[in-house]
């Protein structure tokens, strides 16, 4: 397989601005700054394998997103911790109807929601983020079209949820949460993969299983190809050599 996830996309207004504050937050550090992208990765090489990126875009932000991350503990002080030092940082405290919960559920200062997990034996080796979480209809159907798309098997399948892992076994778990939320416009965060062979023949596997072409004004096409998986979020297929992580 020719093909990876390689980040998390968020569309910022102050891209520099919020990925100090997610560098900050999980003890990451900058690995691209440019006016049209900032990127945070984990500091070892050997860590996990994903990067966030941060590109210029106006945001309309409406309800909650449909992917955002879950960040790990190692225990209930470590967790309080967590939650005072992004609230120091400049996150606050929101309810998305989440009740009486083990987790706290934060917003980033641009609104990006992310929850502080208590600690879970699932992430004891995932490093800060323990997951990056995606709202679904039917969580099995797209953990497969994810699995397809990025090759990371699915490790855990049900109707309430659904989990990928890289065959490392390193890094954060892609887990799918069924809502009954219809996406609603354009995602604020999105995924992008990392092809290293024929982009024309990616596209037409990826197609096969699923996704779409979409067409993005904002893209370059000499840098990257918009699809949407089936439940029609948009994700990126950057071209061969694209460096979008130092992990």
């Amino acid at each position: 397989m020719s093909t990876r996830l390689a980040c998390v996309v968020f569309d910022a207004d102050r891209p520099r601005f919020i990925a100090d504050f997610w560098a900050e937050l999980l003890g990451w550090g900058v690995t691209i700054d440019r006016p049209e992208e900032v990127d945070v990765a984990a500091p070892d090489p050997d860590g996990a394998d994903l990067a966030l990126a941060f590109l210029p875009a106006a945001r309309a932000k409406n309800g909650k997103n449909r992917i955002h991350l879950d960040l790990a503990s190692r225990s209930i002080d470590h967790q309080r911790l967590q939650v005072d030092r992004a609230l120091s940082l400049g996150a606050r405290r929101i309810d998305i109807g989440q009740g009486a919960v083990p987790w706290v559920v934060l917003a980033d200062p641009e609104g990006n929601e992310f929850c502080v997990l208590e600690p879970r034996e699932e992430y004891v080796d995932t490093g800060a983020v323990a997951a990056i979480v995606m709202d679904t209809r039917d969580p099995l159907r797209l953990a497969e079209f994810w699995a397809t798309a990025s090759g990371w098997p699915v490790a855990h399948g049900g109707e309430r949820v659904a989990g990928l892992r890289s065959p490392t076994g390193l890094g954060s778990w892609l887990e799918f949460v069924r809502t009954p939320e219809v996406k609603s416009g354009r995602n604020l965060l999105h995924l992008n993969l990392a092809s290293f062979d024929d982009q024309a023949a990616e596209v037409a596997r990826l197609q096969a299983a699923g996704a779409t072409a979409i067409e993005d004004a904002d893209s370059s096409t000499a840098r990257r190809l918009t699809l949407a998986d089936p439940e029609t979020n948009e994700f990126c297929l950057l071209r061969p050599l694209r460096d979008c992580s130092s992990v």
